[in-house]
């Protein structure tokens, strides 16, 4: 049997369930139940060694979830976006999902790591590298002071948005077919926002932004530019995917995208049905790699947070999208970068040392 090739992946959203769930977390996060995509037993038996644990506040919803299933089931689509999130409603949320990632870590199986040392150590250790990131801004204040101490307990990655409005920018609704050109740029807090995050090494994520915020980071920032879990325009028009441009200017400052496995963002109609095996996901990863290189492309699952290919199912399924990856005549050297070596490298990058 083939040792497992350890994956480091750019976006998950488990700690979303477990506030869904806070009763039954120990069942959620330490027992296979066959729900959701991540879970120790899963995450031991497919290779998944770390990645970024988001912190997401969820909008109460004008409408209910299954009506905005069955928009996105019938493309063309146009979701309505979501108000934005006070400061004051936003922090008590992140402080629970903050709060069940240090309980993930005192069960002894994951560690919370606030620089490359911290995530190599883990993974060699067995434990699960566990980057703590906020997508979405709202717990954090115009006056940037939450931004330090959420810094203080261990925040290295943050997105200024998740698709709704924050006092920082605006994000990209989601729209199919839609180009990400769909409003404003950051906001004057914003660009104080990029300049803090640049002071405190904090990674920024460009992920949910629209073009115009996109292009306000890239003026402004001085690390490389990262989109944690983001797809290709050109071959799925969806507003949540990067154009041709935008992958060409990531590029340049030896930034990286994680491929979303989010059907959604993968078919070519945007379909949310299943893509029928990893060709797609093979064919995004292919023509990113055209623009940013071997080493600006890895993983960015969206597991816990999307409907992904069946084939793949949940995370005890990576080892099939490696050997996707080797049919496809991947090196052995290339997959161990896509895996999770060009992660730890923009990190280091990004946070130094």
């Amino acid at each position: 049997m083939t040792d497992l090739i350890p994956v480091f992946d750019g976006h998950n959203d488990v700690l979303l369930r477990l506030l869904r769930d806070p009763d039954n977390r120990a069942t959620t996060w330490l027992t296979d139940t066959g729900k959701g995509h991540l879970d120790v037993p899963r995450i031991k038996a497919g290779g998944f060694a770390g990645g970024f644990f988001a912190v997401y506040i969820p909008s109460p919803q004008a409408h209910d979830d299954a009506d905005f299933e069955a928009m996105m089931s019938n493309p063309p689509y146009t979701l309505p976006l979501p108000d934005l999130i006070p400061f004051e409603d936003a922090v008590p949320v992140a402080m629970k999902m903050v709060g069940h990632l240090q309980w993930m870590e005192r069960q002894g199986s994951l560690k919370i790591c606030r620089s490359v040392a911290d995530i190599r150590t883990a993974m060699a250790a067995g434990q699960i590298a566990a980057i703590m990131h906020f997508e979405g801004a709202e717990p954090i204040g115009p006056d940037l002071d939450a931004l330090h101490v959420w810094h203080a307990a261990g925040l290295r990655s943050l997105g200024p948005v998740w698709s709704r409005p924050t006092a920082f920018g605006n994000g990209v609704p989601f729209a199919f077919p839609s180009s990400p050109d769909t409003g404003d740029g950051l906001t004057e807090a914003g660009k104080r926002l990029v300049a803090e995050c640049n002071k405190l090494k904090i990674m920024i994520d460009l992920s949910h932004l629209n073009e115009k915020g996109f292009d306000d980071v890239a003026a402004l920032s001085d690390a490389p530019l990262v989109a944690t879990h983001s797809n290709v325009h050109a071959i799925c028009p969806s507003s949540r995917n990067l154009t041709d441009r935008q992958l060409k200017v990531i590029a340049e400052t030896g930034g990286m995208v994680g491929l979303n496995y989010a059907v959604g963002f993968l078919r070519d109609d945007g379909q949310k049905t299943d893509t029928g095996g990893f060709d797609p996901l093979i064919r995004h990863l292919d023509h990113m790699m055209g623009i940013l290189g071997e080493d600006g492309v890895g993983l960015g699952s969206d597991f816990d947070g999307a409907e992904i290919p069946e084939d793949l199912h949940d995370a005890a399924g990576l080892p099939r999208l490696i050997d996707a990856m080797r049919s496809h005549q991947y090196g052995e050297a290339l997959i161990a970068k896509l895996a999770q070596g060009n992660w730890l490298s923009v990190l280091e990058r990004t946070w130094g040392g």
